[in-house]
């Protein structure tokens, strides 16, 4: 466990095992410990680099909203921090919210990019405008002023995360913040602008020829959502595969069926 310094942000970030890095990152609300399943069957094979974006885990608030570039640039930035090797591509793998963040970085960060996995990705055709800052900081100072993370914030995620994995010790460290609630809370309400980023980054920078893409959906019994990640995949000239059974939280649920989408790329 490490901290490195991205913008003038202490990110927390986690490297282990060995071999060609891969890069994990969570949805949103997300820790780095959900990927804790995955990186046994990943680390004999791949250095696994694991961070928390701002505002989420151990990391610091964020001291600006996200973007679609901006989020793929901290990838590139987290990289440079540990003292990766440019010549040396990566596989970047996103989830959720995240899956944006990964594409972006592959986009804009081509001769980077090794492969890209996307584990049951947001999926947005025809984005929403978001809330203003305002909005989204007056209610994390109310919901922050009344308690209620350290009074109902692990409630919620065990809530949120069936048969959660995380000790109690370690969701409480987390989850009794009130920088986690409120770093949900701003990539929540800047959710539509980082999915019309990168759609502009879909119209202006492609992917990189015979890069590997595979898009690991969830589809959990539900044919539109199985129909919009097939099309995903099929937007970006991407393998589809499907982690049957497993809810939205495939690395929960599915960690041998994310190591395989991650161990099964290699770029042309």
């Amino acid at each position: 466990m490490t901290f490195v310094r991205i913008g003038g942000v202490a990110h927390h970030v986690t490297v282990e095992g060995s071999g060609p890095v891969c890069v994990l990152s969570a949805g949103l609300g997300l820790s780095w410990f959900d990927w804790d399943p995955v990186v046994p069957l990943l680390a004999p094979h791949r250095t696994v680099v694991r961070f928390d974006r701002p505002g989420h885990g151990l990391s610091a608030p964020a001291v600006a909203p996200p973007t679609a570039a901006g989020e793929a640039d901290r990838i590139a930035a987290l990289l440079d921090a540990l003292g990766a090797d440019h010549q040396d591509p990566v596989t970047v793998v996103g989830h959720s919210l995240a899956g944006f963040h990964a594409e972006a970085f592959a986009r804009l960060h081509p001769a980077r990019t090794a492969g890209l996995v996307l584990v049951d990705s947001s999926v947005e055709e025809h984005p929403r405008p978001a809330r203003t800052d305002a909005v989204s900081r007056a209610l994390g100072r109310a919901l922050c002023a009344a308690g209620l993370p350290a009074a109902l914030g692990p409630a919620v995620r065990r809530a949120a995360v069936r048969s959660d994995p995380a000790s109690r010790a370690l969701v409480r460290r987390v989850y009794r913040t009130s920088r986690v609630l409120r770093g949900a809370l701003l990539e929540n309400a800047h959710y539509g602008a980082v999915a019309a980023g990168l759609l502009d980054l879909r119209d202006r920078f492609p992917l990189p020829p015979g890069l590997p893409v595979t898009v690991l959906a969830a589809p959990d019994g539900s044919a539109r959502w199985e129909r919009r990640q097939r099309t995903l995949a099929r937007r970006l000239g991407a393998s589809y595969e499907a982690a049957v059974p497993s809810g939205h939280l495939v690395m929960l649920d599915r960690p041998d069926a994310v190591a395989r989408a991650v161990l099964s790329t290699k770029r042309s």
